[in-house]
């Protein structure tokens, strides 16, 4: 059994949906284990030397309030440090985190257990956990193929954490307050130039066309993005500032391009 194109491809649609972070990561572990077979999947995230439950599936509601210090949990210490696909043997003395939180299995010991570490870049972010009860529930998967699902949980989670950041410093408001300054301001000028620059932005806005504004500091490119807006079919939502100028560059690169 391996992944086909289409089960990817369905991960990563429903990864995509505009639909809130909490549901797609729930979605993601329900996907995973149903594709996987697996007895219980969790997406945790990595803060401070511990690992935090996001979403989880077929184990016990309360590990979700759970907090899992590396300290206290040899084999989560082990996916940290790892930095890629981990697979713990069946006869492993390292106890499971999830030993006894699988409900219906509380009395049996978790036999097959894979981990799944998530960067952003350098940084580990979080990681994806699979665990069965069967000791070779997993062979049938290669790495590269638990690689490929880590790659895609990995890009929802560094966006997310992204998101978060950006919220907490007020600088996603949904508003577009960084465009209030040239919310009055309209671009003047009857030159050629300036002609075949609104023909250009009546032409993109129009589409659905990704847009690179270039240009030096002060000569308008933020007026040129607000006139885009204004004559797009969006023109009724929000128009949303990052600036990438302030990001590091591999998440620069994540939200240019998507991935």
């Amino acid at each position: 059994m391996s992944f086909s194109v289409d089960v990817l491809a369905n991960i990563a649609i429903e990864l995509q949906r505009g639909i809130g972070h909490q549901d797609r990561f729930q979605r993601l572990i329900t996907t995973l284990r149903q594709v996987l077979e697996c007895d219980a999947s969790a997406l945790l995230r990595y803060d401070s030397r511990q690992f935090i439950p996001l979403a989880i599936d077929g184990l016990a509601k309360d590990v979700l309030g759970r907090r899992f210090a590396l300290e206290g949990h040899p084999r989560l210490e082990a996916i940290a440090r790892a930095g890629d696909v981990v697979r713990f043997p069946a006869d492993s003395e390292l106890p499971d985190p999830y030993d006894g939180l699988i409900p219906g299995q509380e009395s049996l010991k978790v036999h097959a257990c894979v981990g799944l570490p998530l960067f952003a870049g350098q940084n580990l972010i979080g990681a994806l956990t699979l665990d069965g009860m069967q000791p070779d529930q997993f062979d049938v998967f290669s790495d590269e193929e638990l690689r490929l699902i880590a790659a895609l949980a990995a890009g929802a989670l560094s966006n997310a954490l992204l998101i978060e950041q950006l919220e907490s410093q007020n600088m996603l408001p949904g508003d577009a307050t960084p465009f209030e300054a040239v919310k009055q301001t309209q671009m003047i000028g009857l030159s050629s130039g300036m002609t075949q620059l609104k023909k250009e932005i009546e032409i993109v806005a129009a589409s659905d066309l990704n847009v690179l504004i270039s240009g030096e500091t002060g000569t308008g490119k933020e007026l040129v993005a607000k006139a885009i807006h204004e004559a797009s079919p969006r023109a009724v939502n929000p128009l949303v500032y990052l600036n990438c100028a302030a990001l590091p560059e591999s998440v620069a690169e994540s939200e240019l391009f998507g991935h």
